[in-house]
């Protein structure tokens, strides 16, 4: 008798513990979706996704009908592979532009890493002018290596290092991480009103086609007396319609992008 009661509570603990088992199952299974559903990308909510994380498909050179060899995909980021040849320098590098639209009112998010003493930028708003380069018509989110690359001490009140507008207005706070780190950035652009993030931080804003940005690039190294060709391009950014490219800059470093997306406002 005692060996059959003792059989039949061991079937009973078993079917308890089966039971427990399979509605820890069916909640973990459950959290995980709704996880999976909360880091989804939010196309619902109107981004688009411009880097597949695989591929570049939808990316060009600029001034280019293809992709230069020096870009890559890595781990998931867009990489230039750096010459150390400077801005452009290598014959199979040059800027990299996402070539399937251009965008007029946006937001622009993306993640990005530098290599030491590293130096690139994410253009915004860019025409592309078949012999010159991409800045000559298009702001700068600076990126850098503020620690060790010359550029963080040239300009003025550190207007040249990570997120500022390149050589016109710093980033402050200047949140950038160490080389080898990622940072987060955001670039909103809406009517002429623009604003840098840096690692969850709004670092400046400004404004386009007013008096302030006419005064911002007369005193830059776009200046008319300085460079009249740019300064003609800059004065009306994103052209006519005041749209453009979203470039990515080749300065001969290492430095690797991911995560980009756009939300047209």
């Amino acid at each position: 008798m005692k060996r059959i009661m003792y059989a039949l509570g061991c079937l009973a603990l078993a079917a308890t513990v089966a039971s427990c088992g399979s509605n820890a199952n069916k909640k973990a299974a459950a959290d995980s979706t709704a996880t999976a559903q909360a880091q989804a990308p939010a196309e619902d909510e109107g981004w688009t996704v411009i880097f597949d994380g695989k591929t570049l498909d939808g990316w060009r050179g600029y001034d280019k009908t293809g992709v230069p060899a020096a870009w890559t995909v890595e781990d998931g980021a867009i990489k230039i592979n750096g010459s150390g040849m400077g801005e452009a320098g290598a014959q199979d590098g040059g800027d990299l532009i996402y070539a399937n639209k251009k965008f007029k009112n946006f937001e622009l998010e993306f993640e990005y890493k530098v290599d030491k003493g590293a130096n690139s930028g994410v253009f915004y708003l860019a025409q592309e002018i078949p012999g010159q380069p991409i800045f000559i018509s298009a702001p700068e989110y600076q990126v850098l290596d503020n620690a060790n690359h010359p550029d963080a001490k040239l300009g003025v009140d550190g207007n040249r290092q990570s997120a500022s507008l390149y050589d016109m207005i710093p980033a402050k706070p200047q949140n950038a991480k160490p080389f080898g780190e990622w940072n987060t950035a955001k670039i909103m652009v809406y009517n002429g009103t623009v604003v840098h993030y840096q690692n969850g931080e709004q670092v400046l804003e400004y404004h386009l086609w007013t008096p302030q940005w006419k005064e911002m690039l007369d005193k830059s190294k776009f200046s008319k007396e300085k460079w009249p060709e740019a300064y003609d391009l800059l004065i009306n950014c994103g052209g006519e319609n005041h749209e453009g490219y979203i470039g990515l800059q080749d300065h001969g470093d290492n430095v690797w992008f991911r995560n980009i997306r756009v939300k047209e406002l």
